[in-house]
């Protein structure tokens, strides 16, 4: 098994984002208590404080999670910190393992 070197951001829709997606996706018919795959972020696996990693990529990944429901941008909401908390809930990590002997490709 080889180490990665990146860090992560996982993050799950909480139901704020449950119920924003139903609206805007007519097949979007999860809840908070369904076992929804989370996504995962890859980010320096160097940091100390998780705040100001948050900081750093919510945005980006807010507009990540907006795009997989809709790519109409004006039914997205402006991003917050709040926001973003509020509708995921969030896991960072400094340690990534590649269990596969395939090479990684990044698009």
């Amino acid at each position: 098994m080889k180490t990665v070197n990146r860090g992560y951001i996982l993050v799950e829709p909480l139901q704020p984002f449950c119920d924003w997606a139903k609206d805007h996706d007519e097949d979007f018919d999860f809840n908070e208590d369904d076992d929804i795959e989370g996504t995962v972020y890859l980010i320096d696996e160097d940091f100390f404080e998780i705040e100001p990693v948050i900081e750093k990529h919510f945005k980006k990944i807010m507009h990540n999670e907006c795009a997989a429901v809709t790519d109409d941008e004006a039914y997205w909401p402006k991003p917050s910190m709040e926001l973003f908390l509020a509708w995921f809930t969030v896991r960072i990590g400094g340690t990534v393992f590649d269990t596969q002997k395939t090479d990684l490709i990044a698009d």
